[in-house]
């Protein structure tokens, strides 16, 4: 669709995308805006505008945005045309012939149910075979779905952690991975190739809904992640935050000979309202507080939280220091379940991966056991991919403890083996914490933050990289900045993607990117402060905050617009 450059010809579009509408609401929503457009009210004419400001742009994730009317927003007829364009490009150039597999996954979102369906009646029009899951489940059970059965491809419609005004539409391929170039675009290209929703041929029924065994299969196959010899007292609290994982990993615990986990009952039932957080996502401020006050209540040894597709876990401990749970960084999980893979045995062909804004951490890790790493880009898709992975991970609470089984991120199995971790050390009277503290002093204390600069106007962020580039720092916190990587080029051989690298003298690190699904710009930062011995692990801890804050207030000055 073309820039809308007249307000007739914005009209005219408008109406085109409401009479090619098949949904009923979203038909009624965008004539009411129109309504109140063409009568002159200049706030429905600037929502109309954002409405018809082009095509939901299909990327590496997919689509994700607000629902609502319009081509600009998640909705029925946007559903439609990105199943159309993925089931054409599976028979015109994916292995599938003309009669491509495509499993459809969704969770309790808003319209969730209804663009699955909408995405399985578009592949059996289309000649091909579409397999329904049962109800509402976990992304990873998706993911692991489309191997188990042999499928082309696989669609998830979730927003993952996005605020309930959000849905979106997560495509993998048959080899279980989440798309990535150039499938993406050769997806998009077909997607712009359907003129009129009405010209897409949808069967009123003849997909298959997958039985409950799939999901029994599932959690089979993850609860053989876990070392059935190994120790199993340990008492959790675990919160699915109004998501889709709450049975599962009941389920899973159990069946793995743990204790069923204690329910946080608020945040127990899938409410795509989201009622008892501000925002679903266990990273932000607030969100695990419910669990974290069961924690304290009921005691125990752990706190799980997964976001509301369950492809993320999170992490709480009761921290000594501070006499009270504190939830770990992503980092901190992802080096303790590295390290926790390590001693249970690897083979020296297994590669460990995260991303390029994670810590450097499991890298010394790897080195330590003689196994090679690697760094990829941001995102699951993208760690997925390296060749022989044993474990990846990345800072964003994500991690792949088994990708011989689910080749993404996965809350359930992660939250099985940190579970392991707790009740293997708690059985020789150690926490998380001890762990940590072991690892900092092997591998010295590698300190992490980050924050984002949120914009208005996406113009913004082009600004800000823009400056960046034009007057780099020579130093930051005082400290000489001895290498930039301009990721855009491909600096530090990987692929070109939009960012920046700064390496200190001091080992210190910063990357600068935008986000590939809100609008803001992210900064991580790094520091690491060698350890001379247990004994001096405190001292350690102090120095390495004290740089870690100097950089951020410097990094924040840097990047205020």
């Amino acid at each position: 669709m073309t820039t809308i450059d007249t307000t007739e010809t914005l009209y005219a579009a408008a109406r085109a995308w409401r009479d090619d509408d098949p949904d009923p609401t979203t038909r009624a929503e965008l004539d009411a805006v129109l309504g109140r457009a063409t009568a002159g009210d200049a706030d429905a004419a600037a929502d109309l505008a954002d409405r018809m400001a082009g095509l939901l742009e299909f990327g590496t994730a997919g689509l994700r945005g607000a629902l609502g009317a319009g081509p600009n927003r998640m909705n029925r007829s946007v559903v439609i045309r990105a199943a159309a364009g993925l089931t054409a490009y599976l028979k015109d150039e994916g292995r599938a012939g003309d009669a491509p597999t495509v499993v459809v996954g969704y969770d309790a979102r808003y319209n969730s149910d209804v663009f699955a369906r909408d995405t399985a009646a578009v592949v059996v029009a289309a000649g091909g075979r579409a397999l329904l899951l049962p109800q509402p489940l976990p992304t990873p059970v998706l993911a692991f779905a489309i191997r188990h059965l042999g499928a082309d491809a696989g669609v998830m419609v979730t927003a993952s952690h996005n605020p309930p005004q959000d849905n979106g539409y997560k495509v993998y391929l048959g080899d279980g991975s989440q798309i990535v170039p150039p499938a993406d675009a050769r997806i998009a290209a077909h997607i712009g190739r359907v003129e009129r929703v009405a010209d897409v041929p949808r069967a009123a029924d003849g997909w298959e809904m997958l039985g409950d065994n799939l999901l029994e299969d599932y959690v089979d196959a993850v609860v053989g992640v876990v070392d059935p010899s190994s120790p199993r007292d340990l008492r959790v609290v675990h919160t699915s935050l109004h998501g889709v994982g709450h049975g599962t990993v009941h389920t899973a615990f159990v069946q793995a000979g743990f204790a069923a986990p204690v329910v946080v009952d608020e945040q127990a039932v899938p409410d795509p309202d989201f009622p008892t957080v501000a925002f679903p996502n266990p990273e932000e401020k607030g969100a695990i507080d419910l669990a974290l006050a069961r924690a304290r209540a009921v005691g125990c040894d752990l706190v799980i939280a997964n976001d509301p597709d369950a492809d993320r876990c999170a992490a709480a401990v009761l921290d000594p220091a501070l006499g009270d749970w504190r939830m770990l960084r992503g980092d901190e999980v992802g080096a303790l379940l590295g390290a926790h893979i390590v001693r249970r045995g690897v083979s020296r062909r297994d590669v460990f991966a995260n991303s390029i804004v994670s810590s450097r951490l499991l890298a010394s890790i790897a080195k330590a056991a003689g196994l090679a790493h690697e760094e990829t880009l941001t995102g699951f898709k993208w760690i997925s991919r390296v060749d022989r992975l044993r474990y990846g991970y990345e800072e964003a609470l994500g991690y792949c403890v088994a990708p011989q089984l689910v080749r993404d991120k996965d809350g359930v199995s992660a939250a099985l083996l940190l579970a392991e971790l707790a009740a293997t050390l708690k059985a020789q009277g150690r926490t998380l914490i001890d762990q940590l503290d072991d690892l900092a002093v092997e591998h010295g204390v590698h300190a992490t933050d980050s924050f984002s600069v949120r914009v208005s106007d996406l113009a913004q962020i082009d600004t800000l990289m823009g400056r960046l580039r034009a007057e780099p720092p020579a130093s930051v916190a005082g400290v000489e900045v001895d290498r930039i990587d301009d990721l855009a080029r491909g600096d530090g051989g990987l692929p070109p993607t939009e960012g920046l690298r700064y390496h200190l003298v001091d080992r210190s690190r910063v990357i600068v990117r935008p986000s590939g699904t809100e609008p803001k710009v992210k900064v991580y930062l790094e520091v690491i402060e060698p350890v001379a011995g247990p004994a001096a692990l405190g001292e350690s801890r102090a120095l390495a905050e004290t740089r870690l804050a100097r950089v951020r207030a410097d990094m924040e000055r840097l990047t205020s617009l």
